[in-house]
């Protein structure tokens, strides 16, 4: 499979306003509606709100890739130059994310679902 972005985590201090104003533009009920995180599924992409986003050091909304090997893609990128921001992370469900930074700083997730 190609490689293509399937989610995008936004970093909110105010999780309610959040909520409010993209639930407002996508449209859309969240799939998830915890305190820790509210995610919405719209046209097969999946869009989140992370309450703790800005404590682990997101500056602002941050696309993952979704690949189908997870481990082997982030070997692939570190030889290719990419720095490793955050490891192979099971986020529930079997999901798996991890975090690279390319030579200019350029931070990128990817996925890898169950």
């Amino acid at each position: 499979m190609a490689s293509r972005i399937s989610t995008v985590i936004h970093p909110v201090k105010d999780l309610a306003a959040a909520k409010a104003v993209y639930g407002t533009l996508l449209g859309a009920e969240p799939i998830m509606d915890e305190a820790y995180y509210v995610g919405y599924r719209v046209g097969g992409l999946d869009f989140g709100l992370d309450p703790n986003g800005h404590a682990k050091g997101m500056a602002g909304p941050l696309g993952y890739w979704e690949v189908d090997d997870i481990e082997q893609r982030l070997r692939q990128l570190t030889d290719a130059g990419a720095a490793v921001r955050q490891g192979v992370t099971d986020v529930g469900g079997g999901k798996l994310i991890a975090t690279v930074a390319d030579a200019d700083g350029n931070v990128f997730g990817l996925t890898q679902s169950a």
